[in-house]
């Protein structure tokens, strides 16, 4: 008996570090441009989603300019230095993958990414779509929370004037 052999397409290599040429590669795949700037002998890489800036933080490192894993950080200032109570909670209830933390008067928006022990290539591309993905979900929570927020003071500020009418009634 003999075994038919059928076609089989070689998997891509998987990527067992990522460096400053791969994740470039991968942030343009996901639409966003990438400025690289070497500083200390290390490339960090900036770029900009939603029209807002965020950086790659290189993680572990393997090899000169190879890393285990890596963060996208994308810190924004707190105008007026404080954020509505609950804001922060009300995100990481509610979303995956990429959470949030204050820091003085920044609200930092982060999200690993790790290749550690072998990854496809698409796997680091998808990453980086969802990292543009969610930084979009994460200005639309911070617009819908105010505007929630706002509504809510605005009908706890007429709560006592509609108390008042219907003790009256």
């Amino acid at each position: 008996m003999t075994e038919k052999s059928t076609p089989t397409t070689a998997a891509p290599a998987l990527l067992q570090s990522l460096n400053a040429a791969v994740v470039t590669d991968a942030i343009q795949a996901a639409g966003c441009a990438v400025t690289a700037v070497e500083q200390d002998g290390v490339v960090r890489l900036h770029s900009a989603s939603h029209g807002i800036g965020f950086q790659v933080l290189w993680g572990n490192p393997i090899a000169a300019g190879e890393y285990a894993d890596l963060t996208l950080s994308c810190p924004l200032r707190v105008q007026g230095g404080t954020l509505p109570e609950g804001v922060l909670s009300s995100w990481h209830r509610s979303k995956r993958f990429a959470r949030v933390a204050q820091h003085g008067d920044f609200v930092v928006l982060e999200m690993d990414v790790v290749a550690a022990g072998g990854v496809a290539p698409a796997h680091l591309a998808l990453s980086l779509n969802l990292w543009t993905q969610m930084m979009g979900q994460f200005f639309l929570h911070l617009r819908n929370y105010k505007a929630a927020s706002e509504a809510e003071g605005a009908a706890q500020a007429d709560a006592p004037a509609a108390v008042e009418a219907a003790v009256e009634a």
